[in-house]
């Protein structure tokens, strides 16, 4: 994903600046990056640092890693949180030689769900597809095979929903966005078979207008659900000429000249969460848009 977002500056132009100017104006005093109730929290740590990664700006490395620090191998983190540490460190480091990696692996493996996925809550007898997508991330960024792979495969197997996309709970009507393009990225990380039908689903979520609803029954689509359905079909390899200039004024609508983006069109608060994934987004259609032009169609950039 961080290597698309890094693509992102080439439709934002000079906005970029505007962009990380917003990020590290979100990073309080003792180094993380704050919430939208103003408090440090390393879920939106993860998102300040790769958004400003993607932007090519400099790392506070050493507040940050002071911020870091005090969490140790994460013995007090929930399962969200151990994960975002972890990130927080490779994202920071790339070198994660002095972190105790024993110690997140045997910590994360008490979160191993009963049919061998993963799941939030320790000890549960079905994993999710998003407990699953930050496990396979841990064991990334820590440079460690995950254990018995085709077991969390016939996990995430059993989350598929009865319209073919895919859900945190087993025996959904209708599947969501965001759980679906999770569900496509690890069976591609983990070597499993992908029905190329998933990305017709993907496109069936996308408004007239530009954006992906989360479910067929939202009212609007979202940011989120927008930019993971692009890096999922990027990875299906759908071409997305049919839905750049729809999704390029999606995403300038959620554009503010503070230098974040909004989630949806009813939001009315920016974080850095939604703003890396304005940064995703762009990072995809700029992709698409360079193919649009090697074909001879212009595209304007935000």
């Amino acid at each position: 994903m961080l290597q698309i977002a890094r693509l992102a500056p080439t439709q934002l132009g000079e906005s970029a600046e505007l962009v990380r100017a917003f990020l590290l104006e979100q990073m309080s005093d003792e180094g993380g990056f704050r919430d939208r109730a103003g408090v440090s929290d390393l879920y939106y740590t993860v998102f300040g640092l790769e958004g400003l990664v993607a932007l090519q700006a400099g790392l506070p490395a050493e507040r940050t890693s002071t911020y870091l620090g005090r969490f140790g191998s994460g013995e007090s983190l929930d399962f969200v949180h151990l994960a975002c540490l972890v990130r927080s460190w490779a994202t920071l480091s790339h070198r994660l030689d002095g972190l105790p990696a024993d110690r997140f692996l045997a910590r994360l493996e008490t979160y191993r769900s009963d049919d061998g996925g993963y799941a939030q809550v320790a000890r549960s007898p079905r994993g999710t597809i998003y407990a699953a997508f930050l496990a396979l991330g841990i064991y990334q960024d820590l440079g460690c095979a995950l254990p018995n792979p085709e077991a969390l495969v016939r996990s995430i197997e059993g989350l598929r929903s009865r319209d073919g996309g895919y859900g945190n709970q087993p025996g959904l009507e209708h599947g969501v966005t965001a759980t679906t393009a999770a569900a496509v990225l690890l069976r591609r990380y983990l070597d499993a078979p992908i029905d190329p039908q998933h990305g017709v689903w993907l496109l069936d979520r996308c408004h007239p207008q530009g954006g992906f609803f989360a479910t067929p029954g939202a009212p609007i689509p979202d940011l989120l659900s927008t930019a993971t359905a692009l890096h999922a079909l990027s990875t299906l390899h759908v071409p997305l000429a049919g839905v750049l200039e729809p999704c390029l004024d999606f995403i300038d609508s959620l554009w503010t000249n503070r230098g974040g983006f909004y989630g949806n069109w009813a939001d009315d608060g920016l974080d850095c969460e939604y703003t890396y994934y304005g940064l995703l987004a762009l990072g995809h259609l700029a992709v698409a848009g360079s193919a649009a032009e090697r074909r001879g169609k212009r595209i304007d950039v935000l």
